[in-house]
């Protein structure tokens, strides 16, 4: 088993036991219901920053490859960002319309610079 895949089994099984912590502090009284889903998705905005500022390094082939890739993880950290600020900081409906259209615009954003770039047959 590689390095990132165990750093990658490591992100998940946080996230997983975040969750059932919250969901145990929830039961416990400790937190009310909206906490314990501001933690679980503000951890998971965080994660897919994570993963969005690393996409760019982990291909790299070719010019036009790495400008999709960079702008990619770009647009996907900022997104991430975005929709943990919100799931942490922001009412419930703001949270879940402004969340899931910042993460939404996110993906749009990289579709639409891929596919304006040139392909590899008009390049040669």
């Amino acid at each position: 088993m590689t390095q990132q895949l165990k750093a990658d089994i490591a992100w998940g099984g946080g996230i997983v036991l975040l969750a059932l912590a919250a969901t145990a502090a929830l039961q416990l009284g400790y937190i009310d219901g909206d906490t314990a889903t501001r933690i679980t998705l503000g951890a998971t905005g965080i994660m897919l920053a994570w993963y969005g500022n690393r996409m760019p390094k982990l291909l790299v082939r070719g010019d036009r490859a790495r400008r999709a890739n960079r702008v990619g993880g770009w647009s996907m950290a900022l997104s991430g960002l975005v929709y943990a600020v919100l799931w942490i900081f922001a009412p419930m409906s703001v949270a879940l319309i402004g969340g899931c259209g910042a993460v939404l615009l996110g993906v749009a954003v990289t579709f639409f610079y891929c596919r304006s770039l040139p392909s590899n047959e008009s390049a040669a």
